[in-house]
């Protein structure tokens, strides 16, 4: 059965950072590319970031692109989520997922299965 845990949201100020963790387990990992996306309240789901089954390309959303930065370990079947400069407007639920058929390039939910539980991100002014 196909897991995903996050870890490493929290409370952070303005401008500082925090790294997320995405731990994945029942199936191979290092075959399929990951996505980050978030939820803030009231809101629809929103694409972060995606990146290949190598780690070799990443694509971001606009609202987060030169402050994030996506990255992968296939030996220890991690994504992680760098995220620098935070800003208010980041506060939401972190969600990872997965990219059976793409290249961690699509920004629809539609194009990734299977969620982790999220992290709670919360950036205070």
């Amino acid at each position: 059965q196909v897991q995903l845990v996050e870890s490493g949201g929290g409370l952070v100020q303005a401008g500082g950072s925090l790294r997320l963790s995405c731990a994945a387990s029942g199936l191979t990992f290092s075959r399929y590319a990951m996505g980050w996306f978030r939820q803030a309240p009231g809101k629809e789901r929103e694409f972060v970031a995606g990146i290949n089954w190598t780690g070799s390309r990443t694509y971001y959303g606009d609202s987060v692109k030169g402050r994030f930065t996506i990255s992968r370990d296939n030996a220890k079947n991690t994504v992680y989520l760098l995220m620098n400069s935070l800003k208010p407007e980041d506060t939401a639920v972190y969600y990872c997922t997965i990219d059976y058929v793409g290249s961690g390039n699509g920004k629809s939910e539609r194009d990734y299965e299977q969620w982790g539980q999220g992290t709670q991100v919360t950036v205070s002014s």
